[in-house]
């Protein structure tokens, strides 16, 4: 037996925000945005809805797809950039309302877009000896955009990708991770205010330093240079080839992006599954999310390996290979 993914769920709000809306405040039209970007429609949280809201609904869904008791848990991880709030980690509200046991070990983690493998990595690892791990990836980012910053406000979306972690026969199982980060890099995407660097003030909030930020000729650059190493460092390390990879399911930044990487990486024969179109760029949970509805989708032999591959703020690349 080795450790795999052994259920998945996902959660997206049910309120629909069309490219018109989404770009009114930028200046852009619905024409522009699928041309920039193929996306078609977000989805935005109601008020009063936060994180842990998302995040529970996903992990309800990937428990019961598991066959999992939460009472079974020793480990839950939120992969969040956008917390409920700075403190307590959203993930303990979130064990709170599962009815997760007092002793399991509850945590946010933040890579920002590549934060859903970092916590699979991490959980597959904790529970090698065993237990069973539930990692949720889950994101406000209607929250922090500039509706004004044509850059941003029309990628972004909400929703959670959720995945419990457990012992699996070889062919569920997580084949390998490889997770490589790059400081010098680290104001490429950001929101500057509201930390220990810069506290919020009146001045902050009035030059709207709470807003997500991101360069994104930088991010391309990023993306096409440093993930498909990152890619073909993982496959020499399992012995494996670009042709054994059936399925490709990446972090959901840009639908153009997305099949540029796929071109680069030189994986055009392998099924490429997205979200983008229909949610945007949900940040973490967006590979999370993919790989529910990849798991879920017709035709999916059992047994067929999968790319994730994810990149961030940071910036960050994490890439695993895993086995439907």
């Amino acid at each position: 037996m080795g450790v795999g993914v052994v259920g998945t769920g996902s959660h997206v709000p049910p309120r629909v925000v069309d490219n018109a809306t989404a770009g009114a405040p930028a200046g852009v039209d619905d024409e522009w945005i699928r041309r920039k970007t193929g996306i078609r429609e977000r989805r935005y949280a109601e008020p009063g809805d936060a994180t842990s809201d998302l995040a529970v609904a996903a992990a309800r869904r990937a428990l019961e797809a598991a066959g999992t008791d939460v009472a079974d848990l020793s480990l839950l991880v939120v992969a969040t950039s956008t917390p409920d709030s700075p403190q307590p980690p959203t993930a303990a509200v979130v064990a709170h309302r599962l009815g997760a046991p007092q002793q399991v070990a509850a945590f946010d983690l933040n890579a920002v877009c590549s934060g859903f493998v970092f916590a699979l990595d991490l959980a597959r690892r904790y529970v090698a000896g065993g237990g069973t791990a539930l990692v949720i990836a889950a994101e406000v980012y209607s929250r922090v955009i500039d509706p004004t910053d044509r850059r941003t406000a029309v990628l972004l979306g909400d929703g959670a990708g959720a995945a419990v972690i457990g012992p699996a026969a070889d062919d569920r199982s997580v084949l390998g991770v490889r997770l490589s980060s790059y400081g010098e890099l680290a104001g490429v995407v950001r929101v500057e205010a509201g930390g220990s660097r810069m506290p919020t003030s009146a001045e902050t909030v009035e030059a709207g330093l709470h807003h997500f930020r991101m360069d994104g000729r930088e991010v391309v650059n990023f993306v096409r240079g440093r993930v498909p190493p990152e890619v073909d460092r993982l496959l020499a390390d399992l012995d494996l080839t670009r042709g054994d990879v059936d399925h490709v399911i990446t972090h959901q930044g840009n639908g153009h992006l997305i099949r540029t990487l796929v071109d680069d990486l030189g994986l055009t024969g392998a099924r490429l599954h997205t979200t983008v179109e229909r949610y945007g760029n949900t940040g973490a949970a967006s590979a999370a999310i993919t790989l529910d509805q990849a798991r879920r989708s017709p035709g999916v032999e059992p047994g067929s390996i999968a790319l994730l591959a994810t990149f961030g703020g940071g910036m960050s690349v994490a890439v695993a290979l895993l086995r439907f």
